[in-house]
């Protein structure tokens, strides 16, 4: 129940009307005005809790025009997590909600596996048989609706198969097992980049790890909080532990940045009102971003050999700094390859306005953020965009082809596997 929320029974009073908030928050900085800082959401929810509000389409997209980026939260001098109060209204409002484009990708791609594999095999069709840039070049899709236009114009490429296909549900350790991984391979990695899932197979097996991959994995349900579908996101998360705990592994690591958020329990006190399954309470201490499990959990295997020289820049995702306070730990895998050479951009822990599905009911908004990171980008003059998050990923390289940039996006991973497949090829590892 949304007034039994306790970002929303108990925090609330907490608000010092400090405006701190603002001085973080990427939708204040383009939009400058009270109603789209930080606080105006805290007041919104106030009003609604109390029911000095009434529930309308107006209240739901104010409570969606966030991109629970955490910004505000992490800075907030008085603690108050301002996206738990805005992902708690989002359900109270759902109903509300008239992105009906938006409910139904996440109602539908984002649902399980197979639904995943349909999607992939779509996409791949779409984009192969060149119906994309007929539908670009002729605009069809925004006559139908502006959302799906919109949709289309940030879908990454799709090619080759899916990355669930390629990997199996067990896979062993490259000599002796130190440790039994959970692989939680997340929706857009396995669709869009399934070479950033190889990799990090590549990557934990030689070290020591068996990762254990589940087959019947289903979205993390971050965007079914983002769109308010609670009840979705609880049935999620308990069937993806419940696999994990079946299997017997030690920790569960994710390489995307939203997923491995989620799993950490962010906005569990909304999704299980009862207490914790059993199932979640067990892994609660054990779920780890790729980055920080390799260099602050394992002894990482440094038995590495130079890539092709290669400058790169980092755009640190949301939900690994703002949520999970993790930033140096992708710079020092980047440090450690040899030929890498790190620059840093202005700015590098700003948003960059992509938050899943907001670039699509938001893209005006959404762009004008993604501005600033890509001019900030183009200041590095590196070969590379690194990040490690798929869905930073996929609006990153929207703007860089709309620039005409020849920068790639990779994932720190994905360098860390080439050195150690360099090693290999000059015979310093086995």
């Amino acid at each position: 129940m949304f007034q039994q929320v306790p970002a929303v029974k108990d925090l609330l009073r907490k608000c010092v009307r400090c405006g701190k908030c603002r001085s973080v928050c990427p939708i204040f900085k383009e939009i400058k005005t009270e109603s789209a800082a930080p606080r105006s959401r805290v007041f919104l929810t106030q009003l609604l809790r109390d029911k000095e509000l009434e529930p309308d389409s107006a209240v739901a997209d104010r409570a969606n025009k966030c991109l629970l980026c955490k910004s505000c939260t992490a800075e907030c001098p008085s603690g108050i997590p301002v996206d738990q109060m805005v992902v708690a209204m989002r359900s109270y409002l759902k109903d509300y909600d008239n992105n009906t484009t938006k409910r139904r990708l996440v109602s539908t791609m984002f649902n399980d596996r197979k639904s995943l594999k349909r999607a992939h095999m779509l996409l791949q069709g779409y984009q192969a048989t060149g119906l994309k840039h007929i539908v670009n070049k002729t605009g069809v899709l925004g006559l139908i609706s502006k959302d799906l236009e919109t949709a289309n114009r940030l879908l990454a490429p799709v090619s080759g198969p899916i990355a669930s296909k390629q990997i199996t549900e067990k896979t062993p350790a490259a000599g002796k097992r130190q440790i039994k991984v959970g692989y939680f391979l997340g929706c857009a990695t396995n669709i869009f980049y399934p070479e950033r899932a190889l990799a990090t197979i590549e990557v934990l097996t030689k070290n020591g790890c068996e990762v254990v991959t589940p087959k019947d994995l289903q979205c993390c349900g971050l965007p079914h909080i983002a769109s308010g579908e609670t009840a979705a996101a609880a049935s999620k998360t308990t069937h993806n532990f419940n696999l994990f705990y079946q299997a017997g592994v030690d920790v569960i690591i994710s390489d995307c940045a939203s997923c491995s958020s989620m799993l950490q329990g962010d906005y569990y006190d909304q999704l299980f009102e009862q207490g914790l399954p059993e199932e979640v309470k067990h892994f609660k201490d054990k779920i780890f971003d790729l980055n920080k499990f390799l260099t602050d959990v394992i002894d990482l295997n440094e038995d590495l050999a130079a890539i092709p020289k290669t400058t790169v820049t980092y755009h640190d995702p949301c939900h690994l700094i703002n949520s999970q306070g993790i930033k140096d730990q992708p710079r020092k895998i980047l440090n450690l390859v040899p030929g890498v050479e790190l620059v840093e951009m202005e700015g590098a822990d700003q948003c960059c306005g992509g938050a899943g599905t907001f670039g699509i009911s938001h893209y005006d908004l959404s762009s004008k953020i993604l501005e600033r990171k890509i001019s900030a980008i183009k200041d590095t003059n590196t070969d590379f965009v690194t990040t490690a998050c798929p869905a930073c990923s996929m609006q990153l390289g929207h703007g860089l082809s709309k620039h005409h940039m020849n920068s790639q996006v990779k994932h720190p991973v994905e360098l860390l596997a080439a050195a150690y497949k360099a090693a290999e090829q000059t015979g310093k590892i086995s």
